[in-house]
């Protein structure tokens, strides 16, 4: 497997899992955490290389921004975190001024082909911003996207039929939050359309109301864990994990990303996610899979949304 050198900036629960999980699976040669802290990022760096002896050698070390040049990938999860109660929209005020001197800092030590991963949320808007504000190719500035959501729905479904969630196929589009979409017309187990597979086994029915409480469990999980213990950390580190694993092995694998769209689907300038093929160049091309009228239009009011939000903070 390709190894490289990945640059983390946000050492809070978020960062310190993604790096964990980075270093478990073996993906990085190197590992680099960068926050304002910089107790807490020594502290998470000296914890992790003390397990060192139990995986594949790889260096863990904390720095400022300039120990991120030479930098494969630049995963963002700095940010202030998500409230009980709050919706990731209201994040975004908050945010966008921190995105602001982030993305200053680090523009002088990116290298011509590294990737920035975004995760913090609201995850597609910084995302956008991002884009405008280091003038990046936009193949090159993803977010982690629907990726998590996608797996959530994935699993509900799983759980409901009693299989691999390995064997479910579908996706959750659009924005990674409140107007996301389920893409249920494209919805498959092992192959056969979801609708089909509930009439082959009837021991569940995801029809109607089934979808609809799949849908809302979905979209709500991120709220329901923040209510019970402050904070989602496990499942998105292993997404992005995922992710960095796509680009750094160049598998073009096709994944919910968030990136700067340019026509597909009628939809232009602003980040979201839909299957997109993931590769060394990060975002190679979104795919405009096929969906009802229905589910294009909730894309597109997803869209909608998003870039209102984004023009209203200057962007």
């Amino acid at each position: 497997m390709i190894k490289g050198k990945i640059s983390i900036i946000g050492a809070g629960f978020v960062g310190s899992t993604t790096a964990y999980t980075l270093m478990i699976n073996g993906l990085a040669s190197e590992i680099v955490l960068v926050d304002l802290d910089r107790e807490k990022a020594e502290s998470d760096a000296m914890d992790m290389n003390h397990g060192m002896s139990f995986l594949s050698p790889v260096k863990v070390t904390a720095g400022d921004y300039s120990a991120v040049k030479g930098s494969d990938i630049i995963i963002i999860t700095a940010g202030v975190s998500q409230k009980p109660g709050e919706s990731r929209i209201d994040l975004l005020k908050r945010n966008a001024q921190i995105f602001r001197d982030i993305v200053g800092q680090l523009k002088p030590y990116s290298g011509d082909n590294t990737i920035w991963l975004i995760v913090t949320n609201p995850v597609d808007i910084l995302t956008t911003i991002t884009c405008k504000l280091s003038g990046l190719p936009y193949n090159r500035v993803i977010g982690s996207g629907t990726v998590l959501d996608t797996a959530r729905l994935k699993f509900l479904i799983s759980e409901r039929v009693n299989v691999d969630p390995r064997n479910v196929h579908t996706y959750i589009m659009g924005e990674h939050g409140d107007s996301e979409l389920a893409a249920w017309s494209l919805t498959s187990v092992a192959g056969v359309d979801v609708k089909e597979f509930c009439d082959q086994c009837k021991r569940c029915d995801i029809r109607g109301v089934g979808k609809q409480e799949l849908y809302e469990e979905t979209k709500n999980a991120a709220y329901d864990i923040i209510l019970k213990k402050g904070a989602t950390y496990y499942a998105i580190a292993l997404a992005v994990s995922r992710i960095v694993e796509a680009i750094l092995r160049d598998e073009r694998s096709i994944l919910t990303v968030s990136s700067l769209f340019h026509g597909e689907y009628g939809i232009e300038d602003v980040c979201l996610s839909a299957p997109t093929v993931v590769d060394r160049s990060g975002a190679s091309h979104v795919l405009e899979v096929k969906l009802d009228q229905k589910e294009k239009k909730a894309l597109q009011q997803s869209a909608a949304t998003l870039k209102d939000l984004t023009r209203q903070i200057g962007f």
